[in-house]
């Protein structure tokens, strides 16, 4: 009994050895085709080197960077997470969020990459490139939100010109009318001006008349005597 469960023991050990070595080898051919910028066949060996096992960083991080070689950048970001979560070495699981922090900030997320760089150095203090990238992408996440807030105010300034505007026009459509208004009502006061006084004339004119009727007998008397 004894040497059945010893001889089921060494098979397990042997099973679990086959196994990491089938990962590893997938990670050397993947290696190779990386080196020699065949990403796509790097892809597939270090697919089948987490299929062989799911829980190996390096095979993670690896297919992190053929993915990112090939511009995936979503492929990238899920494996490189995997390998940081997996990893138990902080030297590496530093450069697993370095590189995350590379792929957000060729997305312009800086604000995600400056995050991943700081768990880079959380990781490995040493790691000057996370440290120098941390500084531009802070720098470059800085500029990139003040452009958002001048954007953000151009868009109520426009609005706001845009509003102006179309009250103007609005405006402008009502003033031949106001005008219109105006002049009849102006041209009704010089009418009612010029009757009266076209009255107060004929009326300075009849009475003229009827002066000129009562001193007319006595100048004509005068002139008989």
């Amino acid at each position: 009994m004894i040497r059945k469960l010893y001889i089921l023991l060494c098979l397990a050990f042997v099973v679990l050895a086959a196994t990491a070595q089938t990962d590893r080898q997938y990670i050397r051919k993947g290696n190779a085709a990386f080196a020699a910028k065949k990403y796509g066949e790097a892809e597939v060996n270090y697919r089948k080197a987490l299929a062989a096992n799911g829980q190996n960083a390096i095979a993670a991080y690896d297919l992190g960077c053929a993915m990112q070689a090939q511009h995936k950048d979503s492929l990238a970001i899920q494996n490189y997470t995997l390998a940081a979560e997996n990893e138990a070495n902080k030297v590496r699981r530093a450069s697993a969020f370095h590189n995350l922090g590379t792929v957000f900030q060729g997305k312009k997320d800086y604000q995600k990459a400056v995050e991943a760089y700081k768990n880079a150095l959380r990781n490995n203090p040493k790691h000057t490139n996370a440290r120098y990238n941390l500084t531009q992408c802070m720098r470059l996440l800085k500029k990139q939100q003040q452009q958002q807030q001048q954007n953000k105010q151009q868009q109520k300034d426009d609005k706001k010109d845009k509003n102006k505007n179309k009250n103007n026009d609005k405006n402008k459509q009502q003033n031949p009318q106001d005008k219109k208004k105006e002049d009849d009502g102006m041209s009704k006061d010089n009418a009612e001006q010029m009757l009266n006084a076209a009255m107060q004339e004929e009326k300075a004119t009849l009475q003229r008349l009827k002066e000129h009727m009562k001193q007319s007998p006595s100048r004509h008397l005068e002139k008989n005597w």
